[in-house]
């Protein structure tokens, strides 16, 4: 996966932009969270896919260049998926509620695959601007292992070194709500590096678009809710209709 997306980022404009996405939409080679003509873009190409269940998929937004990449794309998306119910499995435990009331709530998969070319002024601009992601778990794949992304912390922002062979996972806003705040989505961001070139893979477990999104009822029996219900697709449609902007988004879902 990694060599493919390499190549694939190395590709001709012309040939990437075959991909671009379509007006209104995210899914595609492009950008994301434009809302007007004025504001700053971030420092990154970017391409974004729906990749399970397969009846989501639309190919003509698949690279078929390199030839190898969506059976690769398929296969790592599948080994994805197996990570993440493990992963959700474990969080089901730690929340004391059944395992399969977590999965319902994790049964889409996206992919955004990022490339952040070098920059002389790279004190001057974002690869991708603070945010938490809106899904229940991101599953980060660092591909070149160049340091980039930054978490917010205490009011600081901590580098996130990338280790071999490994990945990097991040609660998403989804499963702070639905966990009632006990699991926390993170604020982060990235950088760019003046030197040297950043590629990462970000997979996006996120709930059915018709699925209804609030706190689950066996975190909440004893105790008060803090979170809005909402269906994912209206959440969605607020979420991609803003420039991002930390954690802003996730107060709006908050019952004051």
């Amino acid at each position: 996966m990694k060599m493919d997306l390499k190549e694939f980022f190395k590709q001709p404009l012309e040939v990437k932009e075959a991909h671009a996405q379509l007006p209104g939409d995210v899914e595609g080679y492009g950008q994301a969270f434009v809302v007007s003509d004025e504001q700053k873009l971030d420092w990154a190409d970017m391409i974004f896919l729906k990749t399970r269940p397969i009846e989501l998929r639309n190919f003509r937004f698949w690279p078929s260049q390199p030839p190898s990449f969506r059976e690769t794309l398929d296969r790592y998306t599948l080994e994805i998926q197996k990570v993440a119910d493990k992963l959700i499995g474990a969080m089901a435990i730690n929340l004391d509620v059944d395992v399969e009331t977590l999965n319902e709530k994790l049964v889409t998969q996206q992919v955004r695959m990022n490339y952040y070319p070098t920059c002389p002024q790279s004190d001057k601009v974002l690869g991708l601007s603070p945010h938490s992601d809106n899904d229940t778990l991101t599953i980060l794949l660092p591909v070149n292992e160049v340091q980039g992304l930054q978490i917010k912390k205490d009011g600081n922002w901590v580098p996130v070194a990338p280790l071999p062979d490994s990945f990097i996972i991040n609660i998403g806003d989804v499963m702070e709500i639905l966990s009632n705040g006990k699991y926390k989505s993170i604020n982060h961001r990235s950088m760019v590096d003046p030197h040297k070139e950043r590629l990462s893979i970000a997979t996006f477990q996120s709930p059915n678009y018709d699925a209804y999104i609030g706190p689950l009822k066996e975190i909440t029996r004893d105790g008060e809710e803090h979170y809005k219900t909402m269906e994912f697709k209206e959440m969605l449609k607020m979420y991609l209709s803003s420039k991002l902007d930390g954690k802003n988004y996730m107060e709006t879902m908050k019952l004051k």
